[in-house]
């Protein structure tokens, strides 16, 4: 489809015609002697004129092509565009964090598969987690992983294999043997940064409790309940275990409370698996749609005419003029 961009630029149309009723023709005071009926006195008498003596006139093709160039020269200041077809775009509405303890602790083995055999709390994760960004085609997702030091592995990206690919790649301890759980949250808010969405969801994972952060857990969800950041939290570890393998439950449900999120246990694969199907039943993905139609300018169609079609009769009425003095 052919449309234009500008049909408003199609009122100069009658631009030319309106200078030539309105504006007064240019007049200009020389000594000459007056001679009526010129044309037909020297017509008469089988003169020519000479110098000075010459009456300027417009052939039929002269004034042809001055309408049509400046038809297409209006044409083209109308931006005509050919239209394509519709184009539907859809956007994630909501980023998504997921922040994933890899401490030591997470090397026990103590989670259950289907099989009922013991499973790397790590190994379990990732299974689930598989199952969970899969399920969330379209949204745009971070890693981020922590120990003793936080780290981002991907950004927020709509690449879902690469956070998986690089979540597979993850081992137990590569941060430290500790865990950070406020500086974990203090980098999932740097993360956000970089969005524009509104909706912003840290799922935190975690099973220990905090000792190697350099902000508290607490003020670090503070912070990102101030920058529009929802936590959910997620223990898999054992609440009554000792020293850093007993998770912080207490802290845990602290931090999703303050900025209203979820707190979750999950003590094997299918709690685990239970946990993620919540959160994604209350955090549903979402999306906005953009429809556009791309445009192809075509504008310099009638500017190539009117060059062609001036540069042609310039270039008939010069050898026009060189063959009449050839004849003389």
């Amino acid at each position: 489809m052919i449309s234009l961009g500008l049909p408003w630029a199609l009122l100069l149309l009658p631009a030319p015609l309106l200078v030539w009723w309105l504006v007064p023709p240019r007049r200009e005071q020389v000594p000459a002697v007056r001679f009526p009926f010129f044309r037909q006195v020297v017509g008469t008498a089988g003169a020519e004129p000479g110098p000075g003596a010459v009456v300027l006139s417009r052939s039929r093709l002269q004034m042809l092509a001055s309408i049509l160039v400046w038809a297409l020269i209006v044409l083209a200041l109308a931006r005509p565009e050919r239209v394509g077809a519709p184009v539907e775009i859809t956007r994630a509405a909501r980023d998504v964090v997921l922040a994933i303890d890899i401490s030591g602790s997470m090397d026990t083995r103590d989670f259950r598969d289907e099989t009922g055999a013991p499973q790397q709390r790590l190994a379990a994760v990732r299974d689930v987690v598989r199952t969970f960004v899969e399920g969330r085609e379209g949204d745009r997702m971070a890693l981020i992983v922590f120990g003793s030091k936080a780290y981002v592995q991907a950004p927020l990206t709509e690449d879902l294999d690469t956070i998986l690919d690089l979540l597979d790649r993850t081992a137990v301890g590569m941060a430290g043997p500790h865990t950070a759980l406020g500086d974990a949250i203090g980098l999932a808010i740097r993360t956000f940064e970089t969005s524009d969405i509104d909706q912003r969801l840290l799922i935190l994972l975690s099973d220990g409790s905090d000792t190697s952060s350099r902000m508290s857990p607490v003020n670090a969800a503070e912070i990102a309940k101030s920058k529009g950041v929802t936590i959910s939290t997620i223990a898999v570890g054992d609440p009554n275990a000792s020293g850093e393998d007993r998770v912080d439950l207490a802290t845990l449900k602290d931090i999703a409370a303050r900025t209203g999120g979820g707190a979750y246990v999950a003590s094997d694969e299918a709690g685990l698996a239970e946990v993620y199907d919540q959160i994604d039943a209350l955090t549903p993905r979402e999306g906005e749609t953009i429809s556009y139609r791309p445009r192809q300018s075509l504008a310099y169609l009638p500017l190539l005419a009117a060059a062609l079609i001036g540069t042609a009769v310039v270039a008939l009425l010069h050898f026009g003029t060189l063959r009449r003095r050839a004849a003389a």
